[in-house]
């Protein structure tokens, strides 16, 4: 056995952070010899909580814990989640779907959607989504589990995420890292002791007196930062003149009369930013991100308040940020993981990704008490890289697109993209090419859904494309399309299918 492995990690925070951190780490880890974890948080301090939506990566993180997907979806009030649907963002009144899953069926070596874009050439308008199970299935309020072993049916191409409460989920994570042996000790943090030589953190020091001593560090204390910067000063790489939304009101509310219950978070356009929509079992999350440049604060509640689906079942509730990340998430013997290492608007449903992320890259470099610099770099590196690929994808859909109805579109409009956005759409508009660099988040399609949504047309398509005759490339796509309308039609409504899992759910519609 190792003798300089680590024997204490303490976790400085709760929330979903600081509760995946512990339920991950004491799952994959609480086996090793002598290595104890301990979370410290106070009930004084509130969480943000608003992360209810997520992307496909959540059902790797919750099969690592061992959880049953029926259990957790009972637990957390969840509903299913099959891609973002998108209103008002190239001009009022369109919408378009980033579905999870790909498109269509590649052929002759090249990409689905060049033969696509060919089809288009011909004066085939298909939209694009309709060559997608994903988001058929969704617009139509039905569910399936993805069929990998049905590798010639569209159901293998089929993803999914959910929607959750997530102080629901912190919960259950509490109770699942607790069962493994993670303690949590409540208590403010007032002090901060380090090492005179190496500048490693050996304790915090708690309101009462109490001092939490450790090896490892986790700093989940949120936008505070209050080990990886009010300690040991990381730095802020500050992404606000790319990503100008800086405020959010957040409030739940009950289904209205006119209300659905589609498994798609919904994503509004508004004069000064977006409003998102997420259905859960019992309620809707609510929330507008805006740029407080171009709206007041109270204007902005008020636009929220009115365009809710029902009755407000609590008061809005403020969120202030700045868009970007820590220069350094790992300093020493301390790891920044949420909003203590960097925030980017909830568009994308990214930010419990990034803390999952983080945990999984943690894992991996799990480190002994010489804490490897080559090691420390490593993560920084990946972390600082998985920022910049979100941040250019977020950008695509301000700076793409024609919306130029208020200053706040115009201004966006007019801003300069960053070069990994500027340099994706440059390729897809020469020839339809989408590249991926390395093993970004978002793959083509997530690209391709986007930049198609926001109106962005190619010169052309791959010439391979070419080797199918105008009349065969038409007909195959005809068939595509009617073999997912169809499948999507067959699954079962997402309603009926969390009811035979046992969930009891509000009623929507007319019923509501």
């Amino acid at each position: 056995m190792r003798a300089d492995r680590l024997r204490r990690v303490v976790i400085v925070g709760g929330g979903t952070a600081g509760w995946m951190a512990a339920a991950a780490l004491s799952r994959v880890m609480g086996g090793a010899s002598g290595l104890s974890f301990e979370l410290v948080e106070s009930d004084e301090i509130g969480t943000v909580g608003v992360g209810e939506s997520t992307i496909p990566q959540i059902v790797l993180f919750n099969a690592l814990l061992g959880l049953d997907e029926g259990d957790f979806l009972r637990a957390t009030d969840a509903t299913y989640k099959m891609g973002i649907e998108f209103r008002d963002w190239t001009h009022l009144g369109d919408r378009f779907v980033h579905p999870f899953g790909t498109y269509g069926l590649d052929m002759q070596g090249v990409a689905f959607h060049h033969h696509w874009l060919k089809a288009r050439a011909l004066g085939d308008t298909t939209p694009l989504e309709q060559y997608s199970l994903n988001a058929m299935t969704a617009y139509r309020g039905r569910f399936g589990h993805p069929r990998p072993d049905l590798a010639q049916s569209p159901m293998s191409t089929l993803a999914y995420a959910f929607h959750f409460d997530a102080a629901l989920y912190v919960r259950l994570l509490r109770r699942l890292a607790e069962g493994w042996g993670v303690t949590r000790s409540e208590g403010r943090v007032v002090d901060v002791e380090q090492d005179g030589e190496t500048g490693h953190v050996d304790a915090v020091v708690l309101a009462d007196g109490r001092r939490v001593a450790g090896d490892l560090f986790l700093d989940c204390s949120g936008f505070r930062a209050l080990l990886i910067e009010e300690r040991l000063r990381a730095g802020f790489e500050d992404w606000s003149g790319l990503l100008p939304c800086d405020r959010a009101w957040a409030v739940p509310c009950a289904f209205g009369p006119a209300a659905t219950r589609l498994p798609l978070t919904r994503a509004t356009a508004r004069t000064a930013g977006w409003q998102w929509r997420i259905p859960l079992q019992q309620r809707l999350g609510n929330g507008y991100v805006y740029s407080s440049a171009h709206l007041s604060d109270d204007e902005a509640a008020g636009v929220l308040l009115a365009n809710l689906d029902g009755a407000p079942l609590a008061d809005p509730r403020p969120l202030r940020f700045t868009a970007g990340h820590r220069r350094r998430a790992w300093i020493g013997n301390v790891v920044a993981l949420g909003l203590a290492g960097g925030f980017l608007e909830p568009l994308e449903s990214t930010s419990i990704h990034l803390v999952q992320t983080a945990i999984a890259r943690l894992l991996t470099l799990f480190p002994t008490r010489a804490f490897s610099p080559l090691e420390t770099q490593r993560f920084n590196d990946e972390m600082a890289r998985e920022y910049r690929d979100i941040r250019d994808f977020l950008a695509l859909h301000y700076t793409a697109g024609a919306r130029d109805d208020s200053a706040f579109w115009r201004d966006m409009r007019a801003r300069v993209m960053p070069d990994g956005t500027a340099y994706k759409l440059a390729m897809f508009r020469e020839n339809g090419r989408i590249l991926r660099d390395h093993h970004e988040v978002f793959a083509e399609a997530s690209w391709l859904s986007v930049m198609s949504g926001k109106g962005v047309r190619p010169n052309g398509y791959h010439p391979a494309a070419d080797t199918l005759p105008d009349d065969e490339t038409l007909a195959r796509l005809a068939a595509i399309r009617d073999v997912i309308a169809d499948t999507a039609q067959d699954l079962p409504r997402q309603d009926e299918y969390l009811r035979q899992l046992g969930c009891t759910l509000a009623p929507v519609g007319a019923a509501a």
